[in-house]
């Protein structure tokens, strides 16, 4: 966001040798103009569309790059999970920081049976969390800018409103949402949410899952809610991501022993911990021999050595 870019680009100056670390601020002409540096290494976090762009241009000077980008995070609720650890898990990793988590559950596939259940135990984790009016509470925060502010308004008739739905433009206010009779075809399974509107699907088997997963490109994290482990398994096995979580979700960047990125469309690479050691640094490998002994069978030509004589005599009939 401009604020964050703005205390960054006081603070870093502030701490930092310029010759360790310098801030950039500004938009596309800024970032052409930095694209068209040759660097050693290019490491960007945004979304799909910008990676492209930021690959294609590193390309021309072989840079490597390590790009974390988005995707809609699968997040699948199983009729053998705990409904109200989930509902309480997924609503932290969808509203916390007003959804503006790559790594937030995009949408919910939950097994028919549980639905209903699982939905209440949703509503009771929104209202646990924000209180009865989510717009005066202190840890409940606002859209990043009027046009995601906009996109996500639009994105509100996917489905019908469970609960939330309420909004205040002049604000920037989206009250958590969960939206349920959504179908894969709305507008809201086509692009990456990425703000405080949580769509539930209803599933009814491990193959359906698959299918739904496999369908679209491979997101950062598949989150899967399940007490059996047979379930967890074959979904994980099956499908692709950058990252997984079991009977969680959004927090795995946080574990910092845990290499993280996106695969596919949701990026390349990893960092954190000795992932991103490896990666921001050039393994040299050095080898030192002595010159002490340099033996003539290495070199030809290889029908004259002493050896290679001795052996064919042996040979010989």
């Amino acid at each position: 966001s401009a604020a964050c870019s703005a205390a960054v680009g006081k603070l870093v100056p502030k701490y930092f040798d310029p010759k360790v670390a310098a801030v950039v601020e500004g938009g596309v002409p800024e970032t052409t103009a930095l694209l068209a540096q040759k660097w050693d290494f290019i490491f960007f976090t945004g979304s799909p569309t910008v990676g492209k762009i930021i690959h294609q241009a590193a390309a021309k000077s072989l840079t490597p790059c390590l790009l974390e980008l988005g995707g809609k995070n699968p997040t699948i609720v199983h009729s053998s999970a705990n409904l109200e650890v989930a509902a309480r898990r997924i609503a932290y990793g969808r509203y916390t920081n007003t959804g503006f988590f790559c790594t937030a559950p995009d949408h919910v596939l939950v097994w028919s049976e549980v639905k209903d259940a699982f939905i209440g135990h949703l509503l009771e984790a929104i209202h646990e969390f924000y209180g009865d009016d989510p717009k005066v509470s202190p840890d409940y925060g606002r859209v990043i800018n009027h046009r995601n502010f906009d996109r996500l308004v639009r994105l509100l008739a996917s489905g019908k409103v469970a609960v939330g739905g309420q909004t205040d433009a002049k604000e920037l206010y989206i009250a958590p949402t969960v939206l349920v009779d959504v179908s894969p075809e709305s507008p809201i399974m086509q692009e990456e949410v990425f703000g405080p509107i949580l769509p539930v699907l209803e599933i009814d088997s491990v193959e359906a899952v698959i299918q739904s997963v496999n369908s679209r490109p491979p997101a950062l994290g598949v989150y899967v809610f399940a007490e059996d482990a047979s379930v967890v398994e074959r979904i994980l096995d099956a499908t692709v991501s950058g990252t997984g979580c079991v009977n969680e979700c959004t927090v795995q960047p946080f574990v910092t022993d845990l290499p993280f990125g996106g695969v596919g469309n949701s990026g390349m690479g990893r960092y954190r911990g000795r992932a991103g050691f490896e990666a921001l640094t050039n393994t040299r490998g050095v080898m030192y021999h002595s010159a002490r002994i340099d033996p003539a069978l290495r070199y030809p030509p290889y029908a004259k050595h002493p050896l290679e004589s001795r052996i064919e005599a042996k040979l010989a009939p």
